[in-house]
C-alpha cells in the first residue's frame, strides 16, 4: 500500500512541477555506537579556504603526469593491445588508474573555479590545457571504441567523466569552454554507454566500491540536469525508482565493509533525494532509514588501521562520501535533516588531516573525495 501512495505522490508532484531535482530495527539502532570522546572533539567544520585549496591542489598536481605505478584494468584482445599507459590513455594516464586521473582533473577544475587566486593557478591552467587537448581526447575515444572496451570503467569512471564535464560546463571561463569542447565527444560516448547499459541492468549493484549503481546514477543525474538532457534524466529517474522505490530496512549496522569507500545505504538515499519529490522522498526514507530523521542519529566514522594499504585506506573515502550525502540532505531539507551536519563534520574531520603528505595509496584519489564533500558543505552557507 505504501508503495502505491508513494507512486501517487510522485505522479501528483510531477503534475505540479516537472523539475525533479535505514530502516533500522531496534536491535540495529542499538548497534550504531555513539561517538567516542576523541571523535566528539572532531565536530567542527573544516574551513575550506584558499589555504586549504592550495594544499589540496598539490595532490592531483603530483600525480596527473605520474605514469607509474599504474593499474590499467584492461582486457587485451591481442598482444597489439598492450602499450604504455600514456600511449593508451593520452589524457588520463596518471594517478595510478584511469578513473583517479579523471577525478584528479575534476579536482583541479573545481579548485580553480572556486579559488581563482590559487598559488599555482597558471601551472594548473597549462596542465589542464595540455592534458585535455582535442588530440588527447581523440586518443581516449580510440581506446573506448576498441573491441574489448565496451564495459571499460563501467560505471565508476563513467560517472566521474560526467562530473568533470559538468564542472567544465558550469565554469565561466574561456579555458573551460575550450576544454569542454575538447571533452565533448568522450562525454557524448559515455552518455551513450549509460543509455545502452541502464535498461539492460536488471538488478542494482549494492556494494561499497566502484560498481555501486546508486553512485553512478547520482553523478549521471547531476550532469543530465546541468545540460538539460530530459531524455537522459528520465531514464536515470526511471531506473532509480525501478531499483530502489520498494526498498526498506536498509541494514546500515552491517556497514562499513572492510574495503568500502561508498555507503551502499547512503548512496541509495543520495540518488532518491534527487529523483523523488519531497513528500515521496520523506515517506520513502521513513521506510528505508527511519533513524536518519531522528535528532539523535549518529554513526561511527570508518577507522583506518593502515593508510599505506590501498584497500584499507578506502575507509577514509567512505568518511568523505558519507559526509557528502549528509550535507546534501541538510542542504535540500534543512528542517528535516539539519541535525546531520554535525555527523558529516565529524566524518570529514577524522579523515581530512591525513590527506596532505599521505602515501600514494590514498593521495592519488582521496583529495577528490574530500573536495566533493567540502563543496557540499559550502552549499549550505
Amino acid at each position: 500500500m505504501k508503495r502505491i501512495i508513494l507512486l501517487l505522490l510522485i505522479i501528483i508532484s510531477g503534475c505540479k512541477n516537472n523539475e525533479s531535482s535505514e530502516k533500522v530495527s531496534a536491535d540495529e539502532a542499538d548497534s550504531i555506537k555513539a561517538p567516542t570522546n576523541t571523535e566528539a572533539l572532531l565536530s567542527e567544520s573544516i574551513e575550506f579556504d584558499l589555504e586549504e585549496a592550495n594544499k589540496l591542489a598539490e595532490l592531483p598536481l603530483s600525480c596527473i603526469e605520474t605514469e607509474y605505478p599504474n593499474k590499467l584494468g584492461q582486457t587485451l584482445e591481442n598482444k597489439e593491445a598492450m602499450g604504455e599507459p600514456s600511449e593508451l590513455h593520452p589524457a588520463f594516464y596518471g594517478c595510478f588508474d584511469w578513473h583517479s586521473s579523471v577525478h584528479g582533473h575534476w579536482s583541479l577544475v573545481s579548485l580553480l573555479k572556486q579559488f581563482p587566486k590559487l598559488e599555482k593557478r597558471e601551472q594548473i591552467r597549462e596542465l589542464l590545457q595540455k592534458s585535455l587537448s582535442a588530440e588527447n581526447i581523440r586518443g581516449e575515444l580510440e581506446y573506448f571504441r576498441r573491441e574489448e572496451s565496451d564495459s571499460y570503467e563501467r560505471t565508476y569512471g563513467w560517472a566521474w567523466l560526467l562530473k568533470l564535464a559538468e564542472e567544465l560546463k558550469t565554469w565561466d571561463d574561456p579555458l573551460a569552454e575550450e576544454l569542454d569542447q575538447n571533452l565533448q565527444p568522450l562525454t557524448d560516448l559515455i552518455v551513450e554507454r549509460y543509455t545502452e547499459f541502464l535498461p539492460k541492468l536488471n538488478y542494482p549493484i549494492r556494494v561499497g566500491e566502484h560498481e555501486n549503481t546508486a553512485f553512478a546514477l547520482s553523478y549521471a543525474w547531476d550532469y543530465a540536469v546541468t545540460v538539460e538532457n530530459k531524455e537522459f534524466q528520465d531514464l536515470i529517474s526511471k531506473r532509480a525508482k525501478d531499483f530502489y522505490l520498494s526498498d526498506d530496512h536498509c541494514p546500515i549496522s552491517w556497514e562499513p565493509g572492510g574495503f568500502d569507500f561508498l555507503s551502499p545505504c547512503l548512496e541509495e538515499v543520495n540518488i532518491m533525494r534527487r529523483v523523488l519529490p519531497k513528500n515521496a522522498f520523506i515517506m520513502w526514507v521513513e521506510d528505508f532509514m527511519p533513524d536518519l530523521k531522528k535528532e539523535g542519529f549518529d554513526i561511527e566514522v570508518g577507522e583506518v588501521s593502515d593508510r599505506t594499504d590501498g584497500k584499507l585506506v578506502h575507509l577514509d573515502g567512505l568518511n568523505f562520501s558519507r559526509a557528502w550525502v549528509f550535507y546534501g540532505l541538510v542542504n535540500k531539507y534543512p528542517e528535516e535533516f539539519g541535525h546531520l551536519k554535525s555527523v558529516a563534520d565529524r566524518h570529514v574531520a577524522y579523515s581530512f588531516p591525513n590527506l596532505v603528505g599521505d602515501s600514494y595509496e590514498g593521495g592519488h584519489w582521496l583529495g577528490s573525495f574530500a573536495i566533493y564533500a567540502l563543496n557540499e558543505s559550502r552549499k549550505g552557507k
